[in-house]
């Protein structure tokens, strides 16, 4: 077996102690990613249409050299594995969002997808030519991506050119119960049908903006 393939998921300290990290080194002022971002983001960077290496996704997750050079290595060393489980996750179909929380004005606590879909657009961003090409031409993606592109929007991570009814509690439940569904469908849709050399040339555009996105009709989100 390869070493991917025997790589496991990060215990739950070692998830703790990731985002306690990130956490304790997001900056006031820029929409860093926190755990749930950096997850979303090499999600899609892994189930996509080009793999990426550490040096184009290290610069989205940190910012500044590390002021210990132990715990630098710990961190990189639990980003590496938290990278290379996703895809023994989704063959072995055990794959799971690391989601963010919200207080509720009830006492309660609520799922919020927000941080992931920041991590899944910066995804897209770094594949921007790949992903808005094969959106453009094939509708089957597009149809694919419709829960978490409606959380996106709902959230606000991603813009649509009209005004959208907000989900409501059970849509968005539904919609982040899908998700492991979606990432699995994407990646085996990737493998299936590879990017060209093409679609992989040039920068792209944003994944901001979506020029046609999913619409809710009926209670599903269709293309």
């Amino acid at each position: 077996m390869t070493e991917r393939e025997n790589a496991v998921s990060l215990e739950d300290h070692e998830l703790e102690e990731l985002d306690q990290f990130l956490r304790a080194h997001a900056r006031e002022d820029e929409p860093d990613l926190l755990l749930d971002g950096v997850h979303g983001l090499l999600t899609v960077l892994a189930i996509g249409p080009d793999p990426a290496l550490p040096d184009e996704w290290l610069p989205e997750i940190l910012h500044a050299p590390f002021e210990d050079e132990e715990e630098g290595e710990r961190i990189l060393a639990l980003l590496a594995k938290l990278n290379d489980s996703i895809l023994p996750e989704i063959e072995a179909e055990t794959y799971e969002p690391i989601l963010g929380e919200v207080d509720l004005e009830d006492g309660g606590i609520a799922l919020s997808a927000a941080g992931w879909c920041e991590g899944v657009s910066r995804a897209i961003d770094l594949r921007a030519n790949a992903w808005e090409s094969r959106l453009s031409e094939d509708a089957q993606l597009m149809e694919m991506l419709g829960p978490v592109m409606a959380l996106a929007v709902d959230e606000g991570i991603l813009q649509a050119d009209t005004e959208f009814e907000r989900l409501t509690e059970q849509e968005y439940d539904e919609c982040l119960a899908q998700i492991p569904a979606v990432v699995a469908h994407v990646a085996q849709y990737w493998r299936v049908h590879p990017a060209t050399e093409r679609e992989k040339a040039g920068s792209g555009a944003s994944s901001s903006e979506f020029r046609d996105p999913p619409r809710r009709r009926g209670g599903r989100w269709v293309h």
